[in-house]
């Protein structure tokens, strides 16, 4: 039971992906579709993240009361039927709107799955589930590739990635007896009880305000590159829009199968070293995007940025329970995914006003002052000192 309710948290998780792609390979048909203006994707992706952030924020609180399971199962139905409206969309309010609930969706099962999983499961269960997730945006753009030239183009790319998520919810549906079954049965048994800390204590630990700089430096690269990637590619290397979304699948791709890597070495290599390797090969790729090189080397550039930044959040995740202690990591991962989603929220967006008003070429650039501030933050992070809930005065 225990392996069965593994695999159903990777298929969710695989779910969870799936949005997070969809747009930014679907937005160069889109917009002129609708005849919106190119950076109203950073309207959508704000929209999307603060909701994320909302859900994550109150995470611990619905979780300890509700149990991962429901939180979970509900929350992947309401990822699925935002999908399916943006494929029948035809204007921006109505993305806007389909945007509250699939932030919210996205954002509680982030936060339940990452801090169950790292309680309660080696560090090769988390990166294997985050390399789930590198499956789910990786299928995305795989869709759109195959739908964009078709009839239905970006609205059967939705609707194919509705039908996928649905799949998902139906078999969590079915799983949802199974969360009570293997409870105290996993690998690391359930031997704490949740503390749910207040934002006042924890903007008072030094390693968790760090922690939040780490995170939003991160998923700001990672979600700056995957929005604007294929943007990039078409208006400044010359791709076209499918040749693109093929692009942006391998930068996913590369995401997925780091995450595969990480999982298999993580017995023999620790979590940090994994981190600071990754975080090197994320400079090759930047810089490979910033040289003139042929565009089909430029665009593997996003192969190599994926596969280098993937590791970072599975095995920083992994480490929270360890840094701070198991009791009070919910509460700690609640507020990390805050952050996360902040950065998804801010920078994508912010990238989106220069290629607006400025040049979309300016992507490499934007994502190396994300790197510089994720590497400085990193090592500050790992190094200093960790607070656990006996050092905190309630």
């Amino acid at each position: 039971m225990v392996t069965l309710l593994l695999i159903i948290i990777y298929a969710v998780f695989i779910g969870l992906g799936l949005p997070d792609s969809v747009l930014g390979t679907a937005w160069p048909a889109m917009y002129p579709d609708l005849n919106l203006p190119v950076g109203n994707a950073s309207i959508l992706t704000m929209i999307m993240s603060v909701c994320t952030a909302i859900a994550s924020y109150f995470s611990a609180k619905i979780i300890n009361k509700f149990g991962t399971g429901l939180v979970t199962t509900i929350s992947t139905l309401l990822t699925a039927l935002s999908l399916l409206g943006f494929s029948f969309a035809n204007s921006m309010l109505f993305l806007c709107l389909l945007g509250i609930p699939l932030g919210l969706g996205a954002g509680a099962i982030d936060s339940a799955l990452n801090n169950y999983v790292a309680t309660r499961y080696k560090s090769t269960h988390m990166n294997f589930l985050h390399a789930f997730y590198g499956v789910g945006v990786m299928i995305s753009p795989l869709i759109l590739s195959l739908t964009l030239n078709g009839p239905g183009g970006w609205r059967s790319g939705y609707r194919f990635v509705f039908y996928v998520q649905i799949a998902i919810f139906i078999a969590s549906l079915i799983a949802l007896p199974l969360w009570k079954k293997v409870k105290g049965k996993t690998p690391e048994k359930e031997d704490f009880t949740p503390i749910t800390l207040k934002l006042k204590h924890m903007t008072k630990m030094p390693a968790v305000r760090m922690a939040w700089i780490v995170f939003f430096a991160t998923c700001a690269l990672e979600f700056t590159c995957g929005t604007w990637g294929a943007t990039f590619l078409v208006y400044s290397v010359g791709f076209s829009e499918s040749t693109a979304a093929i692009y942006l699948m391998l930068y996913y791709a590369g995401i997925t199968l780091s995450r595969f890597v990480s999982g298999l070495i993580s017995t023999k290599v620790s979590a940090k070293n994994i981190v600071f390797t990754g975080s090197g090969i994320v400079a090759v790729g930047i810089l490979v995007l910033i040289l003139p090189l042929p565009a089909s080397i430029r665009g593997l550039g996003l192969l190599l940025i994926g596969f280098g930044n993937g590791p970072t959040f599975p095995n920083l995740t992994y480490l929270t329970p360890k840094f701070f202690g198991k009791d009070i990591s919910q509460s700690i991962v609640g507020t990390i995914m805050v952050t996360c989603n902040l950065g998804i929220c801010l920078m994508p967006p912010a990238f989106g006003l220069l290629a607006q008003y400025v040049n979309v070429s300016l992507l490499p650039y934007f994502l190396a002052v994300c790197f510089v501030a994720m590497v400085v933050a990193e090592i500050t992070y790992i190094k200093m000192p960790k607070q656990k809930s006996s050092d905190l005065k309630f």
